[in-house]
């Protein structure tokens, strides 16, 4: 995997990766940090801002979280978002 975030783009095997915008910037906050866990809460703030006080739920998250396994998978990337129940994700070399 490899990422510029300056063109926000991501590359599997010098293909790129078509992401949005929300699962690049949840992709690179996850790569930032890697092999740890981060927490819902400290994603939500991080990828959406302030918006997320009016958040009930995480489960906006959620979907960006599957769409983006989705395609890690689909490229062969030797990276995987794991959960944690009840805590938040981490990103783990396969």
């Amino acid at each position: 995997l490899s990422i510029d975030a300056d063109q926000r783009a991501a590359w599997v095997d010098n293909k790129q990766l078509d992401l949005n915008r929300k699962e690049f910037d949840t992709l690179l906050y996850l790569v930032t940090n890697k092999d740890r866990l981060v927490n819902k809460a400290a994603l939500a703030v991080h990828v959406w801002g302030d918006y997320i006080d009016e958040a009930n739920s995480f489960d906006f998250i959620y979907s960006q979280i599957k769409n983006l396994r989705r395609k890690l998978k689909n490229s062969h990337a030797q990276i995987e978002v794991h959960a944690v129940y009840g805590i938040g994700y981490k990103l783990t070399a396969t």
